[in-house]
C-alpha cells in the first residue's frame, strides 16, 4: 500500500509539472505578442497639437484611397523624441505648407515623429480614416493626391534606416489604414514611385519590402498591434508655453 501510495503521488507531481510546463511555454509564446501590443501608438488628432484652421475649404474624395504613400521630411535626425517636439514638427511643417508653399493646409495626413509618436496632418484625415467613407484629398505626391494617403516620416533616410519604434509606429499605422480602407499591403510605395524626388531616402526606401511584409503579417493576425486613435492628449499650457519654434527645410514637390 505504501508503494502504490508514493507511486500516485508521484505521478499526481509529475502531471502538476507538466501543467505549470506548459503554462510558461503558453506564457512565453504570447508574452512578446502582449508586449508589441502594449507599444501599439496612438493618433494624436489636430487639436492635440494646436493646428491652425485650414485657409480654404479641405476637398474630400467619395472613393476609397488606392495606396499609401511614405515620405520622409528631410529634416535633422533628431535625438530629441519627446511629445513635445513632435507637437512642434507638426505645426513647423503646416505653417511651412501654408506659408511658404501657399498650402490651404498641410499636405501630408499623417506624420511620424522621430519618438514615435503619430499625428494628423491635414484637417479631417482622422475623421475619413475613422468612417472609412471616402479620403481627404491631400497634397503631397503630385497625380496621386486624390487617390493616397500620405504618411511623413521625421528624419532624413538617405544613408540611415529610421529608429526601431518610429519604424514600428509606421507598421502600426500602415497596419490600420490598410485593414479600415481594405488595402493590400503591397499597396505601399515611396514618394519616388512616382514623382522624380529622392524621398524618402535610399535607406527608407529599401526597407519598404520588409514594411509590407511585417503589415500583411500584422492584416493576417489580428491579436498583432494596430494603432488606436485619441481625439485629443491631456496637455498643460505650460507644455505649450515651452515649446520652441521649429521650422526645418522640407522636401516636397511643389504644385
Amino acid at each position: 500500500m505504501k508503494t502504490t501510495s508514493s507511486l500516485a503521488v508521484t505521478r499526481r507531481s509529475l502531471l502538476r509539472a507538466q501543467a505549470l510546463f506548459g503554462i510558461l511555454l503558453t506564457v512565453s509564446a504570447v508574452a512578446p505578442r502582449t508586449a508589441h501590443a502594449a507599444r501599439s501608438p496612438l493618433i494624436h488628432g489636430r487639436a492635440a497639437w494646436q493646428a491652425r484652421s485650414p485657409r480654404g475649404t479641405v476637398r474630400l474624395s467619395s472613393g476609397r484611397p488606392r495606396r499609401l504613400i511614405i515620405h520622409h521630411t528631410a529634416t535633422g535626425n533628431t535625438s530629441d523624441g519627446s511629445l513635445a517636439r513632435a507637437y512642434s514638427l507638426a505645426r513647423a511643417i503646416q505653417s511651412h505648407h501654408m506659408d511658404t508653399f501657399g498650402w490651404i493646409d498641410t499636405g501630408q495626413h499623417f506624420t511620424v515623429s522621430r519618438g514615435a509618436f503619430i499625428l494628423e496632418g491635414r484637417d479631417g484625415s482622422l475623421d475619413s480614416l475613422d468612417s472609412a467613407q471616402g479620403m481627404v484629398i491631400g497634397s503631397h505626391c503630385y497625380g496621386q493626391n486624390t487617390v493616397s494617403i500620405g504618411i511623413e516620416t521625421e528624419g532624413t533616410y538617405t544613408h540611415v534606416a529610421p529608429p526601431e519604434e518610429q519604424y514600428e509606429a509606421l507598421v502600426g499605422l500602415c497596419t490600420r489604414l490598410c485593414r479600415q480602407y481594405g488595402l493590400p499591403a503591397s499597396e505601399i510605395y515611396g514618394h519616388r514611385d512616382f514623382n522624380a524626388t529622392l524621398c524618402p531616402g535610399d535607406a527608407l526606401y529599401a526597407s519598404l519590402p520588409q514594411l509590407r511584409y511585417d503589415v500583411d503579417e500584422r492584416l493576417i493576425d489580428p491579436e498583432l498591434s494596430e494603432t488606436r486613435h485619441v481625439a485629443l492628449a491631456d496637455v498643460s499650457e505650460e507644455t505649450w508655453e515651452g515649446l520652441v519654434p521649429f521650422m526645418p527645410p522640407l522636401e516636397f514637390v511643389r504644385r
